[in-house]
């Protein structure tokens, strides 16, 4: 059965959550498209806040949830893409400025005035995970996207730069590594998620994606068809699960399937006086609530968490730069008022993010539990037709190519 798909182009993302680890195994077609032929995901005990505590629960969680997906895609997984996030997790933007060398802009100018931005003082616990290009300038035009071929005498690049703790991408990668696989990438999180559910409008006139998981939210801002601003905060789901549990008395397990369940972030929407059993701690009998009352407790939590990130965009300066409003995805934003709660808070158009441009198991790609695992794929997917365009820049001959460059440019 391995070899079924043995000699298709098969790329697989990992979504390593702070509540639940998915593998989803993507299949490219040669017209482009992308299938998702299988998916695996199961629960994790072993991350707090997006950061590993535990790597053997870790490890067992990844194996688990890659077996399932191998099983579906009946194909082998040798090596992913996988997603980072936590409070470590830190971003800036650069510039850098360059002579073009023969008049006109080559690949290796553009190069060159990358490396030129990322000369920048990193602290010693921090490594780079990216360096995204916002835009470049050429003498005096500005805003250009794509400048190779352009002539002029000076390039300029924009790019946001985003760093990652040392220690937690290393551990990630251990886990990974353990379970007998490679890692492709680490991939910001909410870079991934912003791949799969936002549309080329809402990146060019200014949206926010905000990546509501277990353990993080994480927010990337797009204006202007680039990335311009990203940031990490340590509030989500398991917070509001946690809230249930303390002011209802249950335990947390219980807590989080009455979240699920019966979990409302507006008491204004819920009609009815709908009664839950709650279960008690201990050997206490069960009690019923009504949903009113249960929904009294998420909302402030939610409304807490909508104020950190107004503040994180004003802090930004991008608040008013948002005409494409606010897009919600991942598993938190699933419950019923979320929305309407955010659009009351940031007083702009929000919606629900669901993964876009993919085929194949329809179940996975119209959820936004997903969207980061999809996300993955599609970044995968981009950096596979790039590096075959560019078949030189691995290894050796990346080497190779840019001291071939350096001579050409020098002498």
């Amino acid at each position: 059965m391995a070899s079924k798909h043995a000699e298709k182009n098969v790329i697989v993302g990992l979504d390593v959550g702070t509540s639940k680890v998915a593998a989803i195994v993507g299949e490219v077609h040669p017209d482009g498209a992308l299938e998702i032929i299988g998916i695996g995901s199961h629960p994790q005990r072993g991350m707090k806040k997006g950061v590993v505590v535990n790597i053997e629960a870790t490890m067992n969680s990844i194996r688990r949830a890659v077996e399932e997906a191998e099983l579906m895609a009946g194909s082998n997984v040798h090596s992913v893409y996988v997603g980072i996030s936590g409070s470590h997790v830190k971003s800036f933007n650069s510039h850098g400025i360059v002579a073009v060398r023969n008049k006109e802009v080559s690949e290796a100018d553009v190069e060159r005035v990358i490396d030129a931005a990322c000369a920048v003082a990193v602290p010693a616990d921090q490594k780079i995970l990216h360096v995204l290009p916002q835009e470049f300038a050429v003498d005096d035009q500005e805003g250009i996207q794509e400048p190779v071929g352009m002539s002029g005498v000076r390039l300029e690049a924009k790019v946001h730069i985003v760093t990652g703790g040392v220690s937690s991408a290393q551990n990630i990668r251990k886990c990974v590594n353990r379970c007998g696989l490679e890692v492709n990438k680490l991939i910001l999180e909410q870079l991934a998620s912003g791949y799969a559910v936002l549309t080329d409008d809402e990146k060019d006139l200014g949206v926010c994606l905000v990546d509501m998981g277990g353990g993080t939210s994480d927010i990337a801002v797009f204006a202007g068809g680039a990335i311009r601003h990203t940031a990490v905060i340590p509030v989500a789901g398991d917070q509001v699960s946690n809230d249930i549990a303390v002011a209802l008395r249950t335990p947390t397990q219980h807590a989080n399937t009455i979240k699920i369940k019966y979990g409302c972030a507006l008491p204004e929407l819920i009609q009815g006086d709908d009664a839950i059993e709650v279960p008690s701690v201990g050997d206490r009998p069960p009690r019923r609530l009504s949903r009113h009352t249960l929904a009294e407790v998420i909302k402030p939590r939610y409304e807490e968490l909508f104020l950190l990130i107004q503040r994180e965009l004003r802090k930004s300066g991008f608040e008013d730069m948002l005409a494409g409003g606010i897009v919600l995805t991942g598993g938190s934003a699933k419950m019923e008022g979320v929305i309407e709660l955010a659009e009351e808070v940031f007083h702009v158009p929000v919606r629900l993010g669901l993964p876009q441009n993919v085929v194949g198991l329809s179940d996975v790609v119209k959820n936004s539990i997903h969207a980061t695992g999809t996300g993955l794929l599609v970044f995968g997917q981009r950096s596979l037709t790039k590096f075959e365009a560019e078949p030189e820049l691995s290894g050796v001959g990346h080497v190779w190519s840019r001291m071939r460059g350096w001579f050409q440019g020098n002498f």
